[in-house]
């Protein structure tokens, strides 16, 4: 019973970041693909209250539920797949931090330029940048850990 709970947890906390991940990245792209400062600035409003609500919570409830997960079956946690997800886990949370503080600014750099009349201004355009690269390693990071997590490869 305990396993089964700590596995559905766990599998929800994972699709969570997944789903949040792939969405905040899509609605990013596509509203910073408009070049409006209004729909950026309600995008990213949006976003930045996702990150927080989900992936925020999820990021905190996937090491806790896999740490109990993996005592409950016997994984060691510094070892093998289990280990190496951690490891992709802290290279994650490398680029998701910077991610979250960029998205804010990004959000108020939108708001400006939208109160201002104005178009958005060089310094949204280079953490835009830096977001958008910052979101590939997190995200392959992220499906990594998901496979490592499904096929359990024997290291």
């Amino acid at each position: 019973m305990t396993y089964d709970i700590l596995l559905f947890l766990h599998v929800v906390g994972a699709t969570v970041l997944l789903g949040t991940g792939a969405g905040i990245a899509f609605f990013m792209v596509i509203s910073n693909r408009s070049q409006d400062p209004r729909l950026i600035a309600h995008v990213a409003g949006i976003v930045v209250l996702a990150d927080t609500l989900f992936t925020a919570t999820a990021a905190i409830i996937q090491p806790i539920t896999g740490y109990f997960l993996a005592k409950e079956v016997g994984w060691p946690v510094i070892e093998g797949w289990v280990g190496l997800s951690l490891a992709l886990y802290v290279v994650v949370g490398a680029f998701w931090l910077p991610v979250v503080w960029i998205q804010i600014r990004l959000r108020s750099l939108a708001i400006s330029a939208r109160d201002a009349g104005q178009n958005l201004p060089p310094d949204y355009h280079r953490l835009y940048r830096i977001w958008f690269a910052c979101g590939v390693p997190a995200f392959a990071a992220v499906l990594a850990i998901i496979w490592l997590m499904l096929t359990k490869p024997p290291f």
